[in-house]
């Protein structure tokens, strides 16, 4: 677009309607940091009035940014991601960054792969659930800097959406309900969350002399946790405990379709509280703080694109138990009931 007189836009221009350097409009685009906040907004308000757009390639050769920043995840069906997908683009976007979208289909080598075509277009990664190894994690960050979600590995930025405390709550819960055996319904092998579950579930069941048993989702989707509901019932469990909100979801319908009532014969736990409230009947669950994981990730991935030191950064954001419909007492204490009046 042109300005009035016909002149095409530039930095040139803005500067002189402003009265300003040219390196002041600069940096308004590319460092709004280093100035106060009413000169960048005067800057980006007379941009827009004349209808200047910032070269990208232009910021690149000046800046040594590209100003783009990619995230990678393992699932983008699983309802887990999207608020974090939705948040790290909004924190993107306040820093005039954009965020390319990677899914590595819980693939180490798709993962790798993704990691080495975006390299050359991007200025950090933001990893969440990386199936990747952690050499080779080290060795992506030796090129670009990289922030983790949910993988725990010292000495490089991550952040953890910390389930341990909700699941000792969720057994906390079922004890008190009568309930003496339980199952859980894993994620995906090898994944830091279903260790960091199952690590949980084990020293709280043991604290309450309850048993457990462990089946496997293969995979971890609301089939795969349809498919476990025979092994389930067999198991003499009266409660399950599902590795997220998808899983959950697949052993309620497989229960159903067995005709076993929920919670009157058995109780489900899920986690994530993604949409546990929307299902029949709703779901109790564990609720992560998913959106602000996707954001602490990116302030702390352009906290190091723009060289500041951020040291060895571990963000633990803590869960918490949501009891809505589907626990209830076990079906043995239900049938002994409260002690008679007078007993």
């Amino acid at each position: 677009m042109a300005t009035p007189d016909g002149t095409v836009p530039t930095i040139s221009v803005i500067a002189k309607e402003l009265g300003v350097s040219r390196s002041t409009v600069s940096r308004a685009f590319t460092r709004p940091d280093l100035l106060r906040p009413e000169t960048v907004e005067k800057v980006l308000a007379k941009a827009q009035t004349l209808g200047y757009v910032p070269n990208k390639v232009a910021r690149a050769l000046s800046t040594g940014q590209n100003g783009v920043i990619a995230l990678i995840v393992p699932d983008i069906a699983n309802p887990f991601f999207p608020p974090l997908i939705r948040a790290a683009q909004v924190g993107a976007d306040h820093q005039d960054f954009c965020v390319l979208l990677g899914d590595s289909a819980e693939n180490p080598a798709q993962e790798s792969r993704l990691i080495t075509r975006f390299t050359p277009q991007v200025d950090g990664f933001v990893l969440a659930a990386s199936r990747l190894d952690d050499a080779a994690l080290a060795e992506y960050a030796r090129r670009r800097p990289v922030v983790l979600i949910n993988r725990d590995v010292p000495r490089m930025p991550r952040v953890l959406t910390d389930s341990h405390t909700g699941f000792m709550q969720a057994i906390a819960h079922l004890a008190e309900l009568g309930h003496e055996h339980l199952a859980y319904v894993g994620g995906p092998p090898g994944a830091w969350s279903d260790h960091q579950r199952r690590r949980g579930i084990a020293a709280a069941r043991a604290d309450h002399g309850m048993t457990l048993t462990t089946l496997p989702a293969d995979p971890a989707t609301y089939d795969g946790g349809k498919a476990t509901v025979e092994a389930i019932l067999a198991s003499g469990a009266t409660a399950v405990l599902a590795y997220d909100d998808v899983v959950a979801h697949g052993v309620l319908a497989g229960l159903t379709e067995h005709g076993v009532r929920v919670p009157e014969d058995m109780s489900v736990i899920g986690c994530d509280d993604v949409f546990a409230a929307t299902t029949y009947p709703p779901l109790t669950t564990i609720s992560l703080r998913c959106a602000e994981a996707g954001k602490i990730a990116v302030s702390v991935l352009l906290d190091l694109v723009a060289g500041r030191s951020v040291g060895d950064v571990r963000h633990s954001l803590d869960s918490h138990l949501i009891v809505r419909a589907t626990t209830g007492p076990a079906p043995h204490a239900r049938r002994q009931g409260p002690p008679a009046q007078g007993s």
